[in-house]
């Protein structure tokens, strides 16, 4: 059965005073490092998963949790953060755990199901309410009436994503060779920038909070939970045709969990998102999932988009990472421009 978003809050208020009550007394504890937008999702999961871990084992855990820019907290971990498992928004920033520190496996990705991604979402925008500049597709990000706001890409996976999917929508709408206008369109793109924030939450706190500029780009996780929160008379949703597939993957990070002896309990923390109870959890913060059943219950939610893949827009992360990315790469070298 779909839950509410009044369900989804009623259950986080619930399961936030149990873990207050249970911490001090917890058999072992671990920590999640996860992105910036993460915090309420989370703090959702965690409960159901002490719950079972409970029932399965008999044993109780604390689970702690960090949140920045995915990037960020990739640093934060081979600088000495003791994170047991990382919850991402982006591959590259858990596959830098294994090439640059050694600390979690060359073949993380088939540790678990859908190459350890077990949630999904896309890209799509956020406007103030009766969407006033009419925004209806990326193209219409380019006019000169038109302020944005999302994370840097130097930063922020969900920046990452947002600059991918608009450079996708630009090769579908140019031609893939058509270099000219496509670095045209992105140029325009980028300049239209009102803010630039370090990570997802950020963008989010300028353009509610604030009140600065008129589209929002984000995850359509966050779009929808933002009308959800704040009201649906205040912001309308715009999911574009084309966008690109934005990946969530998990992995626990060796090295300290067999440092901390979490190993076992780490790995159940990550696979029980592959649950149909999760899934119904996730999909209830807006995120799609893999599981048949939770997908036809929320079918309604989720609008069809044309799905383009990092691999189709940029070659692979390795290639955006070195060519888009990079100091002096594609991105720095438009916003001179």
């Amino acid at each position: 059965m779909k839950k509410s978003p009044g369900f989804i809050r009623s259950l986080l208020g619930t399961v936030l005073l149990t873990g207050a009550v249970q911490a001090s007394a917890a058999d072992q504890t671990i920590l999640n490092t996860s992105y910036d937008i993460a915090r309420e999702l989370f703090a959702a999961y965690n409960p159901t998963f002490e719950q079972h871990w409970l029932e399965t084992t008999g044993k109780t855990i604390e689970i702690k949790q960090s949140h920045a820019g995915s990037s960020k907290q990739a640093n934060a971990i081979m600088n000495g953060l003791g994170a047991d498992v990382v919850t991402f928004n982006q591959v590259t920033d858990v596959q830098v755990l294994h090439d640059k520190g050694k600390l979690i496996p060359a073949d993380w990705k088939s540790e678990f199901p859908n190459a350890s991604s077990p949630y999904y979402s896309t890209i799509a925008f956020l406007v103030r309410k009766g969407n006033p500049k009419d925004i209806q597709n990326w193209g219409d990000l380019t006019r000169d009436d038109v302020a944005l706001v999302f994370p840097n890409p130097k930063t922020s996976g969900n920046g990452r994503y947002t600059y991918l999917a608009a450079t996708g929508y630009a090769q579908k709408t140019f031609g893939k060779e058509n270099d000219t206008e496509i670095d045209s369109f992105l140029t325009r793109f980028l300049k239209n920038v009102a803010v630039f924030d370090t990570g997802g939450r950020g963008a989010t706190t300028t353009f509610v909070e604030r009140g600065i500029g008129d589209v929002l780009i984000t995850f359509e996780s966050e779009v929808n939970n933002i009308r959800n929160q704040y009201g649906a008379d205040s912001y309308e949703v715009v999911v574009p045709k084309t966008s690109i597939l934005a990946e969530f993957p998990v992995a626990v990070v060796a090295r300290n969990a067999k440092k901390n002896g979490t190993e076992e309990v780490s790995r159940e923390y990550l696979n029980y998102l592959y649950s149909e109870e999760s899934q119904r959890l996730l999909a209830g913060f807006n995120y799609r999932v893999h599981n048949d059943v939770v997908k036809a219950e929320f079918s309604a939610t989720f609008p069809e988009v044309e799905l383009l893949t990092v691999e189709e827009i940029a070659g692979g992360w390795p290639q955006a990472t070195k060519e888009l990315f990079a100091n002096g790469g594609k991105l720095d070298q438009l916003q001179r421009r």
